[in-house]
């Protein structure tokens, strides 16, 4: 995950930060912003399904995946 530093800058009657090109969104993004205290997370408004899954393939695969016995569980009596 990258890692930059920026600074805040004034626009108009607005403060603005410059996102640098290791973490831009592109061009016409419409952005989500969530403050909690001094850490605010950036998001685009909206993604599609397909996005997302191309998003989650990118990630890096587990290790290891756990499996399940595959023992049959006994029937409880009054369930």
């Amino acid at each position: 995950m990258p890692v930059v530093r920026t600074r805040t800058f004034r626009s108009g009657n607005s403060q603005a930060v410059r996102l640098p090109k290791d973490v831009a969104f592109g061009d016409d993004v419409e952005l989500v912003i969530v403050r909690s205290g001094d850490v605010m997370t950036i998001y685009p408004a909206e993604t599609t399904i397909a996005e997302m899954i191309d998003r989650l393939r990118t990630l890096p695969a587990p290790p290891d995946v756990e499996r399940r016995d595959d023992e049959d569980l006994p029937e409880r009596e009054g369930l």
